[in-house]
């Protein structure tokens, strides 16, 4: 019943939950990783992340696309039939960030500083570890409990306008 009610259905959905995830996501992930990059956390440093952000969130956006059907696959390939929600949704957080934070070191980095150089990729095996377990807190933690409400509370309302559709997908 989780599957069904907390996440996308269709296309529609799926741009929702992939843009609360993605505007909270970029919101909280690219200002920490900033502060912690600079070893100090002020409101300063906070804002002035705030000129990067609308790239990065377009880059990430891009980068949920291209990752979506590998991240799918490595995740069928972890889970087994039958395993909980909980579980499967865990382990394709686990995916997808892994995937996309191995990119989003370098990229984040260079739209974040606004040019391109080495220092992210001769640095990558330092800064890649705090940057995904930045992200994976984040999105597992955060984005996406808070899209999947949203999401449920929208199923929820769409369930009472049309209770039959509801029973007969629930017992499908």
């Amino acid at each position: 019943m989780d599957f069904y009610m907390k996440l996308p259905r269709n296309k529609k959905e799926f741009a929702l939950f992939m843009a609360v995830i993605s505007i909270i996501s970029v919101n909280i992930i690219a200002p920490l990783i900033t502060c912690l990059e600079l070893r100090m956390f002020s409101t300063d440093i906070w804002l002035g992340c705030y000129h990067a952000i609308p790239f990065i969130w377009l880059c990430v956006i891009a980068l949920v696309l291209i990752t979506y059907v590998p991240a799918e696959w490595l995740t069928k390939k972890i889970v087994a039939e039958g395993d909980s929600f909980r579980s499967v949704v865990t382990i394709n957080i686990l995916c997808t960030v892994l995937m996309m934070s191995v990119f989003l070191t370098v990229l984040g980095t260079w739209i974040g500083t606004g040019h391109i150089s080495m220092d992210p990729i001769k640095g990558f095996h330092f800064i890649w570890p705090r940057n995904f377990a930045v992200s994976f807190a984040v999105e597992a933690l955060i984005a996406q409990p808070i899209a999947r409400w949203v999401l449920y509370r929208k199923h929820l309302a769409q369930d009472k306008k049309h209770p039959q559709e509801a029973s007969a997908q629930t017992n499908a």
